[in-house]
Parts: C-alpha cells; sequence; structure tokens
C-alpha cells in the first residue's frame, strides 16, 4: 500500500494534540510517518512526546516558527512518504478506516495526484456532514465544498507547486488549492475527518473572506461571481446567528440540503 505521511501542527494545545494522536494510532492501517510541528511558547507538547511511549512511526520538530504556513512547510519538508496529510491537532479521523481506504483508492489508479472527501463540520450548532467533489470552476466559492483536512496530495505533487505561502495567515490552504486546480482528484463520497471548529478560519470567518478574494484575484483576477458568492456567504454569516435564521437552517437540514 502506498506510505501516508501524516502532518499534525501544534501550538499550546496539548490536549487537543492527545486527541489527534489517538485517533491517528486507532486506524487499522498506521501511517508511514506522523510528523508533530509543535510551535508552542511552552514546553507542555515537548514534554508529553519525550516523556510518553510514542509508536516508531511519530516523529517530532518543537520549535518557533512564522505561522500556519511555516509549520505546514516544515511538515511536507520533512515528510518521506508518498502523500501527505495535514491533520491538525484538535482534529480526528471520522473512521478507523480511513488511512486504508485512501491508501486503496491510491493504489487503484496511479493518476490521482491528491484526493479529498467529506468532513463532519459544526453549522449553526450542528454537527453536519459536507464535502463535495473538487471543480475548478468552482473554485470562487472559496474553500466551501472541498475542506483541507481531507486533502491527501502526493508529495511529488508539493515538490512541484512549491511552499504554502507565508504571505497568508488564513487562506494559505485555499492559496494551494488554486495551484493544485489542474491535477487529477479523487473524491471519496464518506466522512474522513471529524473537524475542530475552533481554529482561525472559524473564528475569524469574515477576515477568512476577504484573504480569500485577494487569493483568488492574484491567480485569476476579478470575477464577479466570487463577489456575489461572498455577498451571499456574508449574509448567510450574520443570518445564521439569529433566530429566524437557526430555523431556516434546521428546516435546510430535513430537507437534507445541508451541503448545499
Amino acid at each position: 500500500m502506498c506510505k501516508i505521511s501524516v502532518v499534525t501542527i501544534c501550538f499550546n494545545n496539548l490536549e487537543e494534540l492527545k486527541r489527534t494522536c489517538s485517533s491517528v494510532d486507532k486506524q487499522t492501517e498506521t501511517p508511514y510517518e506522523h510528523w508533530i510541528i509543535d510551535g508552542s511558547k511552552s514546553n507542555d507538547i515537548y514534554n508529553w512526546l519525550s516523556s510518553i511511549s510514542q509508536p516508531s512511526y511519530r516523529k517530532w520538530i518543537c520549535e518557533p516558527d512564522k505561522g500556519i504556513a511555516d509549520a505546514f512547510n516544515k511538515g511536507i519538508q520533512q515528510s518521506t512518504g508518498e502523500v501527505v496529510q495535514l491533520l491538525n491537532a484538535a482534529d480526528e479521523y471520522a473512521t478507523d478506516d480511513v488511512l486504508a481506504m485512501v491508501a486503496k483508492t491510491f493504489d487503484s489508479d496511479e493518476r490521482f495526484q491528491w484526493l479529498t472527501g467529506k468532513i463532519y463540520m459544526t453549522r449553526v450548532g450542528s454537527k453536519v456532514l459536507v464535502g463535495k467533489t473538487f471543480d475548478p470552476k468552482k473554485l470562487y466559492r472559496g474553500m466551501r465544498s472541498v475542506s483541507h483536512p481531507t486533502w491527501f496530495v502526493k508529495k511529488i505533487v508539493y515538490d512541484e507547486l512549491g511552499n504554502y505561502d507565508l504571505r497568508y495567515k488564513i487562506a494559505m490552504d485555499y492559496d494551494m488549492m488554486c495551484r493544485l486546480k489542474n491535477h487529477k482528484a479523487a473524491f471519496l463520497d464518506f466522512p474522513l475527518v471529524d473537524f475542530d471548529d475552533s481554529g482561525i478560519s472559524t473564528q475569524n470567518y469574515l477576515a477568512a473572506l476577504k484573504e480569500t478574494k485577494t487569493v483568488y484575484q492574484s491567480h485569476f483576477g476579478y470575477s464577479l461571481k466570487m463577489e456575489l458568492w461572498q455577498m451571499r456567504l456574508r449574509l448567510l454569516h450574520w443570518l445564521q446567528k439569529t433566530t429566524f435564521g437557526k430555523f431556516l437552517f434546521s428546516v435546510k437540514r430535513k430537507l437534507g440540503l445541508e451541503n448545499f
């Protein structure tokens, strides 16, 4: 089976890292390697990694970094597997056979250069399952349907495309997706990851939209479709904070439309 390197970045969040490591260790097919990239200001994570018996595939770097993109780049550069996944601290696999299914998919067709799948996310206080096949024609929608924790990308593709851009503090994954648009992708129509919604892109949603727009325009120029789509997202963002908005979303869920 293809060798999968899992990269987990973390920052002062030991308990969240423990959950992610436990999820990795429960996989029926464990990874070829699991890199922990720790940029914490405290020694809590380093002490835990060093003092507790860890699986042979777990490796770590504990040192300051220049932010999320820099941590991603460190992990990818250290990885020696054929495929790399970025599974942040606090995120967990949806089932115990995710890595086995991903490896099987890559082994089934060597033309696949990256892979995505569905993800559990929290929207309006409820957990929903979302995710669609990557469509480069819908990049104006941002990361709406293709979530970064479900990405499994061949190392040679990262070598070709280069590093995550340190200029971006939130939308560095979207920038990479814009660069991935011409690479053949597979889609697994079942949940791969249970996403933790306490990250920067969720907590700074409007700032994330703004940076996504900047990234899109750097690749493709002005887009009226993106302007209208982001107007829709901003409206939904504010509406979902209201009682009426929460009611509308509950109706949407009952109709099975949460993935639209």
